[in-house]
């Protein structure tokens, strides 16, 4: 009887802090490799074979297209990011929202303007 009150103990305890808990992710999955896809003038059909159907387009106004995604890992609080795609006609106009498309040319150009509007960090100190 002690016997199995011990192994009843030890394998009630050996799962104490041991649970497994998911990353949960909810809404769209976008990520930056779609987003990268993007172009402007892309048809509502192009956009929607790239991106898939949006989570929110309203019924009234289809200009404007949602993509929203919720990630909570481990059970911690949830980051919660948006893409809002807006239309003019038939053709993507405008890109809005925590993704933005990023082509290396664009990088480059970001990289040109941090170094113009700071130039100490061009400067060659010693011994680096």
């Amino acid at each position: 009887m002690r016997l199995q009150m011990t192994m009843l103990a030890a394998l009630l305890l050996s799962g104490c802090g041991l649970v497994y808990k998911m990353d949960i992710r909810q809404g769209n999955v976008v990520d930056q490799k779609m987003v990268d896809q993007l172009k402007p003038g892309m048809t509502k059909r192009q956009v929607e074979l790239v991106m898939g159907t949006p989570q929110v387009a309203s019924p009234f106004d289809q200009s404007r297209w949602e993509y929203l995604t919720a990630t909570s890992r481990r059970g911690g609080a949830a980051e919660i990011k948006n893409l809002s795609l807006q239309f003019d006609g038939e053709s993507l106009a405008r890109i809005e929202g925590d993704w933005q498309p990023q082509n290396e040319d664009e990088l480059l150009r970001q990289s040109q303007e941090l170094q113009k509007n700071n130039p100490e960090d061009n400067v060659k100190r010693p011994g680096g």
